[in-house]
């Protein structure tokens, strides 16, 4: 081994050193809670046309779902097992479910008689299009790569087939200080955070931007997040246009 190939190695063995999912930390908990807590006053704050069932039986189920997972991880997500794996993707499911309704609901508020309350619309249409960053961000959080436990606490060779492929997926092989951040030098995985950007720039772009789906279930959910959220844009725009004109 010559010394070139020497310096690369252990280059990439100090930045081995200096990232979290080498030491099998497992990710935080407490920003999964708080998008989720986020979520329900969204929805606990929407007007009642557009709720389908009494305000607080869907925030009260989903908290009741969000205990049990924390109490299996409460600071860290280093655990998990068929139960607390179904519970997840409920929770996630649920929010995701009802937030459509309520888009419905506004979709058809809005071209009926009720359009006239006008300011109460366009702000809980900006609650759907916030729950919808929220909710999509932690679905694709949850499902990419067999989920965040599994990220973590896995070795890579186990792991399922990635969903996205982000932009450190690939950087390896650029300048020392971007490369040292790389998945393959660094053993670099996404966190909530990445998701919940992949969430907002498809929610904004209506499309991908520096992350890519990989997997159907990837591209189909972006899909419905990117029309989601095109249809609230447009809603907005025309009823706002339409006040202005009163």
């Amino acid at each position: 081994m010559d010394s070139a190939e020497r310096h690369v190695n252990d280059h990439r063995a100090k930045a081995l050193r200096r990232f979290p999912r080498h030491e099998r930390r497992g990710e935080a908990r407490l920003p999964a809670v708080l998008a989720t807590l986020t979520a329900v006053l969204l929805y606990l704050a929407l007007p009642e046309q557009l709720l389908v069932v009494p305000r607080f039986v869907l925030p009260a189920l989903e908290v009741l779902l969000l205990i049990p997972l924390i109490a299996v991880n409460p600071r860290r997500m280093t655990r998990q097992n068929r139960f607390s794996r179904i519970l997840s993707l409920a929770l996630v499911a649920l929010i995701g479910i009802s937030n459509l309704v309520s888009l419905g609901l506004l979709v058809r508020a809005m071209v009926t008689s009720q359009a006239q309350e006008g300011g109460p619309l366009l702000l809980a249409a900006l609650q759907v299009w916030a729950t919808g960053i929220i909710v999509f961000g932690l679905a694709f959080w949850e499902l990419d790569r067999g989920g965040p436990v599994m990220r973590t606490q896995a070795d890579r060779s186990e792991l399922p087939l990635a969903d996205f492929r982000f932009s450190q997926d690939e950087n390896d092989d650029a300048v020392e200080e971007v490369a040292d951040g790389s998945s393959r030098t660094s053993d670099w995985v996404p966190t909530l955070m990445d998701y919940l950007y992949v969430s907002v720039t498809n929610s904004t772009a209506f499309s991908p931007t520096d992350t890519m789906p990989l997997s159907t279930r990837a591209k189909a959910l972006m899909a419905v997040e990117s029309v989601s959220a095109l249809i609230t844009s447009l809603l907005v725009i025309a009823h706002a246009v339409g006040i202005l004109d009163q």
